[in-house]
């Protein structure tokens, strides 16, 4: 008989608990762990979505910071946080910018408003840019504390096992 495929397991606490398992056993400096999770997670805040991953990897690789790190940290902006992240980006943005979601957005598919649109995409991606900044500086240095305490704490209780197991 052959082998069914398993079923994907459910999205849920679980899943959040594992993945933080994994994270703490990323191998490395606790430092440079921390530092890519901030930076992942900072790059994640950017508007260029689908580049995401591949700009933290390659930051990491430029900083020596951890590479499988950086691309936790972008994985922080996911379809769960992503309203509350790219929502506050875009409020702090448009309020040091002053341009205004409403204001942007097409009221029709006229050639004319799509036109009137993508002349306004700079000013947009701009908002977000400036936003995305002000918004990930604070969140970067927390998630960089969070993760470097968390990883230090799991790797010295790691070592301590390892050390007084008989």
């Amino acid at each position: 008989m052959p082998d069914l495929p398993k079923t994907p397991k459910k999205a849920g606490p679980g899943s959040f608990r594992r993945a933080y398992r994994r994270f703490l056993k990323i191998h490395g400096n606790p430092h440079e762990i921390a530092m890519g999770t901030a930076m992942g997670l900072f790059v994640a805040l950017t508007p260029f979505m689908g580049a995401h991953t591949a700009v933290a990897i390659l930051l990491a690789t430029v900083f020596k910071w951890n590479k499988i790190a950086a691309a936790t940290g972008v994985w922080l902006n996911n379809p769960v946080t992503m309203p509350f992240l790219y929502g506050a980006s875009w409020f702090v943005g448009s309020r040091i910018t002053g341009v205004r979601l409403a204001e942007s957005i097409p009221h029709s598919l006229s050639l004319m408003d799509t036109y009137a649109f993508l002349l306004k995409t700079p000013a947009i991606l701009v908002t977000f840019t400036i936003g995305g900044i002000v918004v990930g500086i604070p969140l970067a240095i927390g998630v960089y504390y969070l993760a470097y305490a968390a990883v230090k704490k799991y790797q010295q209780d790691r070592r301590n096992k390892l050390t007084h197991t008989p």
